[in-house]
């Protein structure tokens, strides 16, 4: 009598429902995240002068509010992704699921840090006891720059969720096989790219190419999951 492993249950309609609520808050994290970080960060935040990143503030206020109440986007998608992969992957590896959402969710807490600091930044903008020697434009470029780098820390554990999603889609058998070692080689990369940029401030758009790979497979992730849910033997 001979037995057989099988993978688990790919297409049960509940598997397929949940792969693709994940998907769908991924989207809403890849959204959020290019929003607040890349646009509106951008339209507010002059790294070399400090009376710029201030005349910004005071003049595009609800920018600033806006970018605010997208960084919590930022947070509440990060979250909910994380525990929806860990439900998506639970039934494959409880550990490495589980891995998946501690990543995560502490690259939340991360950018739940930044954004409490740029609303410090909004308010430090709108107090007038400060306008005096120009404490005001240096105590919010300050603050702004205390936000890149809780980006940057966070970074690391957003670079380590990747190595187990690519590896439970792997093992899975759910995702095709080079999307899972893109997002693994993506995932070092990531962390490679978060802890040289501090050793080498200089050659930080060098670095950056580290991070396409997981741009690349997050992008890919995302459509797979938001599109098919998980592969059908």
């Amino acid at each position: 009598m001979t037995t057989t492993t099988r993978r688990p249950e790919a297409t049960a309609p509940t598997l397929i429902r949940t792969a693709r609520t994940t998907g769908l808050l991924y989207l809403g994290l890849a959204i959020t995240g290019l929003v607040g970080f890349m646009l509106v960060r951008n339209q507010l935040f002059v790294p070399a002068s400090p009376d710029a990143t201030l005349a910004n503030l005071v003049q595009q206020e609800f920018l600033a509010r806006l970018g605010v109440l997208v960084e919590m986007g930022i947070v509440l998608t990060q979250a909910l992704v994380a525990l929806w992969f860990f439900r998506l992957f639970s039934s494959v590896d409880r550990f490495a699921a589980g891995a998946i959402a501690a990543f995560g969710l502490v690259n939340a807490v991360a950018i739940l840090g930044s954004a409490a600091v740029l609303g410090a930044a909004l308010d430090v903008s709108q107090d007038p006891s400060l306008s005096a020697g120009g404490a005001m434009a240096s105590t919010a470029q300050l603050l702004y720059v205390v936000s890149g780098h809780l980006w940057s820390v966070g970074g690391i554990f957003f670079g380590l969720w990747l190595v187990p999603m690519g590896w439970l889609a792997l093992r899975s058998g759910w995702m095709p096989a080079a999307l899972g070692w893109i997002l693994m080689i993506g995932g070092v990369g990531y962390v490679a790219n978060a802890m040289l940029g501090s050793l080498l401030p200089d050659v930080g758009p060098v670095l950056d190419l580290l991070t396409l790979p997981a741009t690349v497979g997050e992008l890919w992730m995302v459509g797979y999951l938001c599109i098919k849910g998980v592969r059908r033997p």
